[in-house]
């Protein structure tokens, strides 16, 4: 009696059924269940440091500490150099300010949580942080490239057309390709990851970085990622490598005008103008394109000295102090009024 009320509960016969059918009738029920349990189970990722060792830990806090520290000075000053001393009021530094902006928020969206995984027993971040983390990376990354590559133009425009260089970047010209960077490295980002909001993460929760990227949570996903990798490659092929194209492309053209120029001293100039925009191009470009090509297996050489996210935009407001004249004369006024302030 008890056995027939229980099948009657699970909408079972016994009279028109086999004991071998109702035990295959249980079986989706249960593959349901046990897909259900293994895709909820994962509410975070751990993310793997560059060390297990607590000591090697609290040294490597103190160098990116010191990393993050330089990063946020040098760029805060770049920012109030260029604000304050109206003779860097022109197109070029204008591009440069929001260079050095980004160079502030491309680190704070990783180098705070690692440093605070680094001095924790956990190294833990939930899913939804995560997903997150990597929408701010692709976002600010994307920007970044998109602008350098507006600013390989600029440079273009002012070796090629010094006199036309005020009426060509206009001020309605630098803003819209500004705002046009911000805008579709935003639109992209958001896009990628509206699509991978949806994706299971089951079984491994563990990320071979110390921060999260959109490339390395695909595998960790037991959903069908292929529309995500396509998505993600058409991305990249666009911000990254359509952006380093027409770097190239524009200084093809910068080299062919400069050795056009008859005289040395206008060849050493003109030069100049671009040497900082191309340093910051390579340490960009080359560091990226390093770290994604060197093994994900925690590669020392790709965590402390290739990560573009970190060393790069603490280089950044170096190279343009040490390399460009105009910003050294600012620095100096502004050394010798808070000098005389204090």
């Amino acid at each position: 009696m008890y056995m027939n009320r229980k099948a009657k509960a699970l909408g079972v016969n016994w009279r028109h059924k086999r004991s071998s059918d109702v035990f295959l009738s249980w079986i989706p029920r249960v593959n349901i269940f046990i897909t259900m349990r293994n895709h909820s189970i994962v509410s975070e990722f751990i993310l793997l440091m560059l060390s297990a060792d607590p000591q090697t830990q609290i040294l490597l806090f103190m160098l990116f500490l010191v990393i993050y520290v330089l990063t946020l000075m040098g760029n805060l000053v770049m920012l109030l150099v260029i604000r304050t001393d109206s003779h860097l009021h022109m197109p070029m530094y204008f591009f440069l300010r929001q260079l050095s902006f980004l160079d502030l928020c491309h680190p704070t969206v990783t180098v705070p949580k690692m440093l605070e995984n680094l001095l924790s027993e956990s190294k833990a971040i939930f899913v939804e942080s995560c997903l997150a983390q990597a929408f701010f990376v692709f976002a600010t990354g994307g920007t970044e490239a998109c602008l350098l590559a507006v600013m390989a133009y600029d440079r273009y425009v002012a070796i090629s057309s010094p006199l036309l260089y005020g009426q060509v970047m206009s001020n309605q010209l630098c803003v819209g390709m500004v705002w046009g960077s911000w805008g579709l490295a935003f639109v992209d980002a958001l896009i990628n990851i509206l699509l991978a909001v949806n994706l299971d993460y089951c079984e491994d929760q563990t990320l071979p970085h110390f921060s999260c990227e959109l490339s390395s949570l695909f595998p960790l996903s037991c959903s069908d990622t292929s529309t995500n990798f396509t998505l993600l490659l058409c991305s990249s092929v666009l911000h990254f490598f359509g952006t380093f194209v027409m770097i190239v492309f524009s200084y093809v053209r910068i080299v062919s005008t400069i050795l056009s120029i008859s005289s040395t001293s206008g060849r050493s100039k003109a030069f100049s103008t671009c040497s900082s925009h191309l340093t910051t191009v390579i340490l960009f470009y080359g560091s990226g394109f390093l770290s994604y090509l060197l093994p994900t297996s925690g590669s020392r050489l790709e965590m402390v000295f290739l990560k573009y996210s970190v060393v790069t935009p603490m280089l950044n407001p170096l190279v343009y102090s040490l390399q460009n004249k105009e910003v050294k004369t600012a620095m100096r006024i502004l050394r010798r009024y808070v000098n005389s302030f204090t």
